[in-house]
């Protein structure tokens, strides 16, 4: 691996802190890191690109590392179906660079300087489809579906800005391109995830069916606890908290979220 020039990191979040941890043991020079994963280490609720900074410090620098994000079902881009994503990073040159190498006649690359935004709107977008694949589990319609993503793009957006975060970012192919996509899509694991925990199945009984893995599961969790931190609401994450982790029923969670109190829609302190 020395001679080694760009990394790239396409592995679940709760895989991520041990993957880099081997690649540190190699003699490596400086390099480059592209990360995929999309997702947030549930032990410490850190952005993956945190996780990377910190277990390479001797080899990357924040210049040296970016993220790339968007609706990207790989079974479509496999088949060269048009498609578009994000790539973000703090250093415009090594965005430039990114686009260079991943631009095609199919794959169309935007650049973002948000790295914080970037991250966010891929790791909370899965917990939304979650919530999205029980709605559809349940056989509740598109009203329904629509109030999910427009509310889960509120949740969305509000952690990003509490940490720093553009509101531009989610209105994006990161933010609500990639959570239109996962919550309808048949290739989406979290929304059959979802769907499956709505039929009566345990979180147990699905991870151990199939060897995929649905990020918004961990993340879900990880989220609750940032919001905790940060004194925000995410009202939908935390109901998906409750299904997967406390056992409570779809509907009666449902229910809990259609009575709470009276709000503006978008309120001035958002």
């Amino acid at each position: 691996l020395y001679d080694v020039e760009l990394v790239i990191l396409a592995v679940p979040s709760n895989y991520m802190r041990s993957i880099v941890q081997q690649i540190s043991a190699f003699s490596l020079k400086k390099i480059s890191v592209l990360s995929l994963s999309k997702g947030i280490e549930e032990e410490t609720a850190e952005r993956m690109s945190n996780v990377i900074l910190r277990e390479l410090d001797d080899v990357i620098n924040e210049d040296c590392l970016a993220v790339l994000s968007g609706p990207n079902h790989a079974e479509e881009v496999g088949r060269m179906i048009p498609s578009a994503t994000v790539v973000s990073s703090r250093s415009h040159e090594f965005m430039s660079v990114l686009q260079k190498i991943f631009m095609s006649s199919y794959f169309r690359v935007y650049s973002n300087p948000d790295i914080v935004g970037v991250e966010i709107c891929g790791a909370t977008k899965n917990v939304i489809a979650l919530a999205a694949g029980m709605s559809d589990g349940i056989g509740f319609g598109d009203n329904t579906k629509a109030t999910l993503i427009t509310r889960g793009l509120s949740e969305m957006t509000r952690l990003g800005l509490a940490l720093g975060a553009s509101p531009l970012t989610f209105m994006g192919l990161a933010g609500m391109g990639d959570l239109v996509a996962t919550c309808f899509s048949r290739h989406s694991r979290n929304r059959m995830f979802g769907e499956r925990i709505a039929k009566g199945e345990s979180l147990s009984q699905i991870e151990e069916s199939t060897p995929m893995i649905a990020e918004g599961v961990r993340t879900a969790r990880a989220l609750k606890v940032m919001s905790a931190q940060l004194h925000i609401e995410l009202p939908i994450t935390n109901t998906v908290c409750k299904i997967l982790y406390e056992d409570k029923s779809v509907r009666s969670c449902v229910q809990e979220l259609m009575e709470r109190d009276p709000r503006e829609e978008n309120p001035l302190n958002y």
